[in-house]
Order: C-alpha cells, then sequence, then structure tokens
C-alpha cells in the first residue's frame, strides 16, 4: 500500500475521531436534556443515557486508535507482525463489546419503557450489525495474519 494512502486513512481516522468526540461533549448533553424536559416522565434516564453513550464512545475510540496504529505499522512496513495480529485482536474485542451493549440497551428499551420503540430498536440493530460484521472482518483478518506470521517464521527456520 503507498503512503500516500495509508496517510490519507489515518487522516480520516483522526477526522472520525475528532467528530465523535465533538458529538460527545457538545451535542450529547444537550439532546439528554432538551429529551428530560419534554419527556419529564422519564427525566430520570438522562444521565444512564449519557453514561451509556460515553461507554460506546470510549470502545469507538479506542477502536480508532488501534485502526491508526495498524495504518502505522503497515506503513512502516510491519503489517506481518505481531503488534498488528494484536491490534486487530483489539478491534474485535471492542467491535464484539460494542455490539453486546447495544444489544443490552435493545432489551432495556423493549423491557423497560413504554411508548414508540420502534426507531430506537431499529438503530440498534443496525448498529449491532454494522460492529458484529467489523469485528468478524477482524477476526478473519487477525487469523490470516497469523497464520502468515507462522509461516513466515518457519520459512525463517528453515533457511
Amino acid at each position: 500500500m503507498k503512503q500516500g494512502s495509508t496517510f490519507f486513512l489515518q487522516a480520516v481516522v483522526v477526522l472520525i475521531g475528532i467528530a465523535v468526540l465533538a458529538v460527545c461533549v457538545f451535542l450529547l448533553p444537550g439532546v439528554a436534556s432538551r429529551d428530560a424536559e419534554a419527556n419529564p416522565r422519564s427525566d430520570y434516564l438522562q444521565y444512564p443515557f449519557l453514561v451509556c453513550s460515553y461507554i460506546l464512545s470510549i470502545l469507538f475510540l479506542f477502536a480508532m486508535v488501534q485502526t491508526f496504529k495498524l495504518l502505522s505499522y503497515i506503513n512502516r512496513r510491519m503489517a506481518f507482525s505481531a503488534l498488528s495480529v494484536r491490534a486487530l485482536r483489539d478491534i474485535k474485542r471492542s467491535a464484539t463489546l460494542f455490539s453486546c451493549l447495544i444489544v443490552g440497551g435493545i432489551l432495556f428499551v423493549i423491557i423497560f419503557l413504554e411508548g414508540d420503540r420502534a426507531g430506537v430498536v431499529a438503530a440498534g440493530i443496525i448498529g449491532t450489525f454494522a460492529s458484529i460484521v467489523i469485528a468478524t472482518f477482524a477476526a478473519v483478518l487477525q487469523k490470516l495474519l497469523q497464520d502468515a506470521l507462522a509461516i513466515k517464521s518457519e520459512n525463517d527456520l528453515t533457511v
């Protein structure tokens, strides 16, 4: 992969991370307080919503940092290394935990909240599906990389 394309991908990862941080700092508190004012019966859910949103954001940002590291390894010609395998493992674990937390949130909404829940459940299902796809892709890449490292070490021993 050319250095220009990895630099572009790293820049995109940084921009996405900045956008997520901006949403967490500037947008989420306002959304939670407006919802609490509009629905006084469920205003007690304002802080659990913020806590869950921040936990999911931390997981997402952790995966973005690991993606940035992986692109750095590729840029330094260290794509086939244990560091790359570790970064892919961390991305897989983060995406898996992300999807489990979203499923827990969907179940909470279905069990404890009344009213129109279809939009929240649909958004949760889409988020769960996307994170499962990312976790699966990271797991496949991790396994391929581990196999390539094993073959490389065998070849190094025979030469």
